[in-house]
C-alpha cells in the first residue's frame, strides 16, 4: 500500500455527501429550536435548550466523523472485532445498570451525557461484519462461515430487544442480510434465510393480534399495543361488555393519539408549510410536546415547511444515500465495499421506518431520523457512520 499526502486525499473529498451532511445538521438544529422553544422559552441558559445541545451534538460527531477519515478503514477493521465484543458487553451492563427512561433501560448515565450503546453497536458491527465476510469466496459457502455470521448479527439483536428497543433491534437484520448478499453469500442460503424470517414475523403476528393472552408471546404491553394499533386490532376482547368495551376504546384512542397528530401535523402543511415556529400543531401541544423534536420530528418540519421542504429533506437522504451506493461501487476491495453497503442499508432502515411511523406507514419504534432528531449517541453514530463512507471513499485507490 503506497503513502497519500494528506493534501491528496482532501482534493478528493466527497463533497456532495459533505454538502447533504450540512444541510441535515442545519435543518435538524432549526426544526429542533422550533419543537422545544415553545416549552423552553427564549430566556436561560443556552445550555439548557435543547437545539444548542444539539449543536453540540454536532460538533462532537464532526470531530468523530473526522478522526474516522483520518485512519485507513483496513487499519479499524483490525480493531473491529474488539470493538464489537466490547459492545456486546456494555449491551449487558446496560441490562443489568442502565439507567430507565421512558420504561425502557437503554442508557449508560454518564452525568449529565447520557450514553446509549445500542447506537454505537451498529457501527462497531458494520465494521467488524464487513471484516468477517471479507475472506475468499469458497469460504463463504461454508456452512459454519455463514452460522457465524448469522450469530454475529443475531447476538445484538437479541441484547437490544431485552432493553427493550425493538426499532433499534430490528436494523439488524437488514443490514446484516444485505452486507451477506454483497459479500457473496449464496443465494441459497440467503433465501432460507430470508423465508426464516418471514415465517417467524408472520407467526409472532398471528400470536400476538389473535392469540387468547395466555398463549401471546412476551412483549412489553406499549410495544403490543403499537402493533395492534397499527393493524386496527380492536383492544377489547370479544366477550368484553358495554363498560369494558368504552374503556377498551378511550385506551385504544389514548395509544393512536401521537400518530394521529403527526399525520394531521403532515397534511396540514400544505405545498409550503405555516412558517418556522409557527406551527400550531406543535405550539399548542397536539403534537406531544416529549417526542415531538425525537421521534416525529419530521412531522414537525412538514408541517412548518411543507411539501417544499419534505422533499428537500427526502432529496438530502437521497443524496447521501446515493454517494454511499456509488462509494461502493467505487471500492476496490471487498472490506470497502461491504463498509459502504452497510452504512447505506443503515441509513435508508432509520430514514425509513421513522418517516414512515410519521405518515403510518409503519408501527411506532421509537427509531431516530438520522441527524434530525434529538439526540446525542444518535447524532454522533450517525456522523460517524459518514465518516466511514468519506473514509472508503478516500481510500478507495489505494487497495
Amino acid at each position: 500500500m503506497r503513502s497519500t499526502p494528506f493534501t491528496e486525499r482532501h482534493a478528493r473529498v466527497d463533497w456532495p455527501l459533505l454538502v447533504a451532511l450540512c444541510g441535515l445538521t442545519l435543518l435538524g438544529a432549526l426544526f429542533i429550536a422550533s419543537a422545544t422553544l415553545v416549552n423552553e422559552g427564549e430566556g436561560g441558559a443556552l445550555w439548557r435548550h435543547a437545539w444548542f445541545r444539539q449543536v453540540v451534538n454536532y460538533g462532537v460527531g464532526l470531530i468523530a466523523g473526522a478522526l474516522i477519515c483520518a485512519v485507513p478503514y483496513h487499519v479499524l477493521s483490525r480493531w473491529s472485532m474488539v470493538a464489537y465484543w466490547a459492545m456486546i458487553l456494555l449491551l449487558g451492563l446496560v441490562l443489568l445498570v442502565g439507567t430507565v427512561r421512558f420504561g425502557a433501560r437503554r442508557w449508560i448515565s454518564l452525568g449529565p451525557f447520557p450514553f446509549q450503546p445500542s447506537e454505537f453497536t451498529k457501527i462497531a458491527f458494520i465494521l467488524a461484519l464487513a471484516h468477517y465476510l471479507s475472506r475468499p469466496p469458497d469460504e463463504l459457502r461454508r456452512p459454519w462461515v455463514l452460522l457465524q455470521a448469522l450469530g454475529m448479527t443475531v447476538l445484538p439483536f437479541v441484547l437490544i430487544l431485552r432493553e427493550p428497543d425493538l426499532g433499534s433491534a430490528l436494523v439488524f437484520l437488514p443490514v446484516g442480510t444485505a452486507m451477506m448478499f454483497v459479500a457473496g453469500v449464496p443465494t441459497a442460503f440467503l433465501r432460507r434465510l430470508l423465508g426464516g424470517i418471514g415465517v417467524v414475523i408472520a407467526l409472532l403476528l398471528v400470536d400476538i393480534l389473535f392469540a387468547p393472552p395466555r398463549w401471546q408471546v412476551r412483549l412489553e404491553p406499549y410495544q403490543r399495543k403499537r402493533l395492534m394499533v397499527y393493524f386496527g386490532k380492536d383492544f377489547a376482547p370479544a366477550n368484553a361488555n358495554e363498560t369494558e368495551r368504552q374503556r377498551a376504546r378511550q385506551e385504544q384512542r389514548d395509544h393512536s393519539y401521537n400518530v394521529e397528530q403527526a399525520l394531521i401535523s403532515v397534511g396540514s402543511g400544505g405545498l409550503t408549510g405555516k412558517g418556522w415556529r409557527h406551527g400550531t400543531q406543535n405550539a399548542l401541544g397536539y403534537l406531544p410536546r416529549a417526542v415531538a423534536h425525537n421521534d416525529f420530528i419530521f412531522a414537525v418540519i412538514a408541517e412548518e415547511s411543507g411539501f417544499v421542504g419534505s422533499v428537500l429533506v427526502l432529496t438530502l437522504y437521497t443524496v447521501v444515500l446515493f454517494c454511499g451506493l456509488r462509494t461502493a461501487g467505487q471500492a476496490r476491495d471487498r472490506l470497502g465495499k461491504l463498509v459502504a453497503v452497510g452504512v447505506v442499508t443503515l441509513w435508508f432502515s432509520h430514514v425509513f421506518i421513522n418517516i414512515g411511523m410519521n405518515i403510518r406507514l409503519m408501527p411506532v419504534t421509537g427509531i431516530p431520523l438520522p441527524l434530525l432528531s434529538y439526540g446525542g449517541s444518535s447524532v454522533v453514530c450517525s456522523l460517524i457512520a459518514a465518516g466511514l463512507l468519506e473514509n472508503v471513499y478516500l481510500y478507495r485507490r489505494l487497495y
